[in-house]
């Protein structure tokens, strides 16, 4: 069976939709958040709804890559702060789901993401980040990390944007860009991993959305493997403004289409 045919796709929609997930790969090894583009592309190439249940399993094959390559910079105590908050989040997003048109779900996120970019550059004004993410185990930074992380529920599982979201997060509790990348390498993983269910159960993934996924799929890791060699050529500073115009960038494209 003929994938494009199945989804009435043009060779140029499909090549975009390739280069969507070359994007996801390098994304998740590289600039965390970039992947708020391929968002956009699968939402103006396939209907918006039906393009998170195929980006989902892509992001995981993204995920899963970056594991193998970061798994020893994980910061897990910062993991297991957001996990509880995280799982409220995605409850919420897919209540938010069963109502909300695309109209909806693309102004909330679009809003969150240039909110988010907005305090993450105010913070970075006003004071120094922490050097080590222990230090900001406080009464404050336990409110911060479920503050963001509902909000990374939320918008991971609406629209597969909570990539931005948890950046600004880890960007102010002081991440370096290895700590950076494992953390939100096994972050993503299980919370994606988490949210198939609901996503089968919503009937965004299906037969369909998986044979696109099967031909998509290998574009993924050359984006993954890009990534990898990019990312030792990249500063601290300039990961860091990569990220926040990653982000920046996303929430301006989810709020004018």
């Amino acid at each position: 069976m003929n994938t494009m045919t199945l989804w009435h796709i043009t060779g140029w929609e499909f090549a975009a939709l390739a280069f969507a997930a070359l994007l996801v790969g390098f994304s998740k090894t590289a600039v965390s958040g970039a992947n708020t583009v391929s968002l956009a592309v699968f939402a103006a190439v396939l209907p918006a709804r039906a393009s998170t249940g195929v980006l989902l399993p892509l992001l995981i094959a993204g995920d899963v890559l970056a594991v193998l390559t970061y798994r020893r910079h994980a910061h897990w105590p910062t993991l297991w702060r957001l996990f509880p908050a995280v799982a409220a989040g995605v409850v919420v997003g897919t209540v938010f789901l069963m109502w909300a048109d695309d109209g909806a779900v693309r102004t909330s996120i679009g809003a969150i993401l240039l909110l988010m970019a907005g305090v993450t550059l105010w913070r970075r004004r006003s004071a120094e980040a922490a050097d080590d993410p222990d230090e900001v185990v406080t009464r404050a930074g336990r409110v911060k990390a479920r503050s963001y992380g509902v909000l990374g529920g939320f918008t991971t599982m609406v629209a597969n944007a909570g990539g931005p979201v948890m950046s600004m997060y880890l960007l102010s509790a002081g991440f370096r860009k290895l700590g950076f990348l494992g953390t939100s390498a096994f972050f993503f993983l299980i919370v994606n991993l988490t949210k198939v269910p609901f996503s089968v159960g919503l009937g965004l993934i299906d037969g369909r959305s998986l044979l696109l996924d099967a031909a998509l799929a290998l574009f993924v890791v050359p984006g993954a493997l890009l990534g990898k060699w990019a990312v030792h050529r990249i500063n601290q500073r300039l990961f860091e403004q990569l990220v926040i115009a990653a982000t920046v960038v996303g929430g301006v494209q989810l709020l004018l289409r």
